[in-house]
């Protein structure tokens, strides 16, 4: 499936329409390049989701929790850019968030992909020569 941004003027049409083919999967590995809008969509998910709070890239703390003001579900925003070694994320304790079943949107995946579960939904998104953005999603 395939998802247009057209600009920053719809990105919560965007992101509704991505929490509507979610289904049942709670794991969400996105996949792009410095600046291609992976930590703005997933805001934009988390605010169609009922977060509430401040929503930002978890660059330096790696891990961001937020909670949906709807439903009170716990989101985890993950940011792996920073990290070096797997090691480092072995001792943060990946597996309690990962398998919790709660939602999990993970930004530079391609740093852990030996540590995500089978069932993650692999999304790309890139910036089109006209600024557009497209999501795709792979499950």
């Amino acid at each position: 499936m395939t998802i247009t941004i057209h600009d920053i003027s719809n990105i919560r049409e965007s992101a509704r329409e991505f929490i509507a083919a979610m289904g049942e999967h709670t794991i969400f590995a996105f996949y792009g390049s410095m600046g291609a809008g992976k930590t703005t969509f997933i805001k934009a998910i988390c605010e169609e989701l009922g977060v509430e709070d401040v929503i930002t890239s978890p660059t330096f703390a790696i891990v961001n929790e937020y909670r949906s003001a709807e439903t009170s579900e716990l989101i985890y925003h993950f940011d792996f850019y920073r990290i070096k070694k797997i090691e480092e994320v072995y001792d943060m304790g990946y597996e309690d968030y990962f398998y919790s079943g709660c939602l999990c949107f993970i930004e530079w995946p391609e740093l852990i992909e030996e540590l995500l579960p089978e069932d993650a939904v692999r999304v790309s998104i890139h910036e089109l020569d006209n600024g557009e953005r497209e999501v795709e999603i792979l499950k």
